[in-house]
């Protein structure tokens, strides 16, 4: 294999983990400068450019795109997607982890436990913000912080209000987010590689700090994870649109409350606590992916005229309920269904003899007039379509 890792610090622990396991395993790896890309679009076919000459050919590439060029990497990694070369981590994805109120949106509708989360801008919504999520002591923390910057815990209502409109001052988004008392300044950050979590550490913080990052001088310890949280960590990875990523967990007195999906974790602190080779796993899972590169299925699917992709709901008056999919009548229609989605559950490429429950949630590819006609129409008056006044545009 042949592989590629972005990254703008080559001397980096992670970097040269990652590096030196490839290289262990016989594969052909270059660490390559994100910002030393050029995205060319003048041929017949997408393609890069790197340090100014054609770049060779690939058969994998490893983003490790830091925060500050994440929307020139991400179009780097995005570029290669187009070109067929296999990503563990989507452009799509690192983009929706970035954003801290992007990731809780997209993570809230597949129930996925969080701490209670509010985003408001008007100084009027900030105090009935903190009491929807439970009032003071609350955590407010900017959407792009990293290593615990940018997170700030507000004893009080007032300083909460303060400190907020402070940051709002200088342009900042930030979220209010409950305060997970009973996590006693701990976490627990879970390494998943593909579809299952590789390692799993504790951090604890120091004295009166209630970050337990690494870099604010957090202790690490080797954890074994319940199946729950190991659910909880791989599932927000997966939703993510992340192969790649480090889960951070607080561990709520209901289960495992997902903070962070991290599209770049680092691998010192984790391989340090549980003396595992976390990068070569990370290797090993690309090279059995190669041959099998992230697409972007909606964008491959709507290309053919009158087709597309589409979610119906099994409403719990429809008729579908309590039919198999063979006795569905949507193959007839030209409708396929790639995956069902019940509750929590996934199944993927469902048996024609799966029967159909009120709330099942099909993902479907075919014919976009059939699957409009089977969702229920709104009741609502369709606006005539008025006459061209004849004076358009009123004299000022």
């Amino acid at each position: 294999m042949k592989l590629a890792i972005l990254s703008r610090a080559p001397q980096a622990y992670s970097t040269q983990r990652l590096r030196a396991a490839a290289e262990q395993r016989g594969h052909q790896v270059r660490v390559l400068d994100t910002l030393r890309f050029a995205i060319d679009l003048s041929g017949p076919e997408p393609d890069l450019q790197y340090r100014g000459r054609p770049l060779s050919d690939y058969d994998a590439v490893l983003p490790r795109i830091g925060n500050s060029v994440t929307y020139y990497g991400t179009a780097v990694v995005r570029q290669f997607e187009q070109m067929d070369v296999f990503t563990p981590n989507t452009a799509n994805g690192i983009t929706n982890s970035r954003d801290k109120l992007r990731a809780n949106q997209i993570l809230s509708r597949h129930n996925i436990g969080m701490p209670a989360t509010a985003f408001v801008r008007n100084r009027a919504d900030v105090r009935p913000a903190i009491e929807r999520v439970g009032g003071a002591p609350v955590v407010i923390k900017l959407l792009e912080g990293t290593q615990g910057i940018g997170v700030i815990l507000a004893p009080e209502v007032k300083v909460a209000e303060a400190i907020i409109e402070t940051l709002h001052s200088t342009k900042q988004n930030v979220l209010i987010q409950r305060f997970i008392k009973e996590s006693r300044g701990r976490d627990i950050r879970a390494l998943v590689v593909g579809d299952r979590v590789v390692a799993a550490m504790r951090r604890s913080a120091i004295g009166d700090e209630f970050r337990s990052n690494v870099h604010r001088g957090g202790t690490v310890e080797s954890v074994e994870l319940t199946p729950e949280f190991e659910q909880a960590a791989v599932r927000s990875a997966q939703i993510m649109g992340l192969r790649v990523a480090g889960v951070d967990m607080l561990e709520g007195d209901e289960g495992p409350l997902v903070m962070e999906v991290n599209s770049s974790p680092g691998l010192e602190g984790i391989e340090t606590a549980t003396k595992l080779d976390v990068a070569g796993a990370i290797v090993d899972h690309i090279a059995n992916q190669v041959a099998f590169p992230e697409i972007d299925v909606r964008q491959r699917l709507t290309v053919s005229t009158g087709y597309g992709v589409a979610e119906l709901v099994v409403h719990g008056g429809a008729d579908l309920v309590g039919t198999t999919l063979g006795d569905s009548g949507l193959s007839e229609r030209d409708i396929t269904v790639l995956t069902l989605h019940r509750g929590t559950s996934v199944i993927p490429n469902p048996r024609r003899s799966v029967e159909l429950q009120a709330e099942d949630r099909l993902l479907c590819f075919g014919k976009l007039e059939e699957m409009r006609s089977m969702i229920p129409e709104r009741r609502r008056r369709r606006a005539k379509v008025r006459k061209l006044p004849k004076q358009p545009i009123p004299e000022s």
